[in-house]
């Protein structure tokens, strides 16, 4: 056993975060939508009562793109691809949204609630890569106050769901006539502050939480959060080299088709809860 956990469980989130990295560095989702549902399964087989299974894979999820942000980020960034004016322009609401879901709504909200809404924009998201949608030609990002509002949302809504906000940053900056590369190395740079400002929530939220699990603090499962990161921190570059390297549109299709069938186990998880 490394960390408290046996082989098997070490196997299982080598592979998940191996995955996970490396979808976030090629889409810039975060890697939240695969981690949340699988999570989940794990947990719940490791007898977490379900409401707090949701809600601690949601907290792990958003934890571990701390690290996978980071490790994303700086490989979009060589190739000049991360549009740091927007950034800075969404990076105060996303951090105000991201403090107000992680230390107060995520603590109210029921776990089959979240499981629901978690549900919901994963199949937003997945709708969104099918279509593939052309923007307006005359539309553009809006200004300071605008971006400051948007911000805010993406940051409420990753914080109770637990993905990195890229599920609704890339469709919005491309809908705004964002590159679609600049996109994606835009929302991976995201990652980082909604990460962190969710994180520090859950922290806050879940500090009089008795141990679900040998490890866990809070919402936080804290082995589970060291092997995800350590693998996803190495798939998160080459997700990234491949998606200048390639034509990431039918990979979309086939992702968002799996992303229906990750929706529609927690909408199964939301109901039976």
């Amino acid at each position: 056993m490394i960390l408290g956990l046996e082989w098997q469980l070490i196997a299982e989130l080598l592979v998940l975060g191996s995955a996970t990295g490396f979808l976030a560095g090629l889409l810039g989702i975060g890697g939240g939508m695969l981690l949340v549902p699988f999570l989940t399964l794990l947990l719940g087989h490791r007898g977490v009562a379900p409401e707090l299974a949701v809600k601690m894979a949601i907290a792990t999820s958003m934890a571990t793109i701390l690290f996978t942000s980071l490790s994303s980020v700086r490989a979009h960034h060589r190739r000049g691809a991360v549009r740091w004016d927007l950034v800075r322009g969404l990076a105060p609401g996303i951090v105000a949204g991201g403090l107000l879901a992680g230390a107060g709504a995520f603590a109210i909200l029921k776990g089959q609630w979240l499981a629901l809404l978690f549900a919901l924009f994963v199949g937003f998201s997945a709708t969104q890569m099918l279509l593939d949608r052309k923007p307006a030609p005359h539309r553009e990002m809006p200004r300071t106050a605008g971006q400051w509002g948007v911000g805010g949302a993406i940051g409420f809504l990753s914080g109770l769901v637990g993905a990195g906000g890229g599920f609704l940053s890339v469709p919005f900056m491309t809908w705004c006539n964002v590159a679609i590369h600049n996109a994606v190395a835009t929302s991976a740079a995201l990652g980082f502050p909604i990460a962190l400002a969710a994180t520090a929530g859950y922290v806050i939220g879940g500090w009089s939480l008795p141990p679900a699990l040998p490890g866990a603090a809070g919402y936080l499962y804290l082995p589970a959060l060291v092997v995800v990161a350590m693998a996803s921190v190495v798939l998160a570059p080459r997700g990234a080299r491949a998606a200048h390297a390639m034509n990431v549109a039918q990979l979309k299709r086939v992702f968002a088709l799996l992303l229906y069938g990750l929706a529609a186990y927690m909408v199964y998880k939301g109901l039976a809860g």
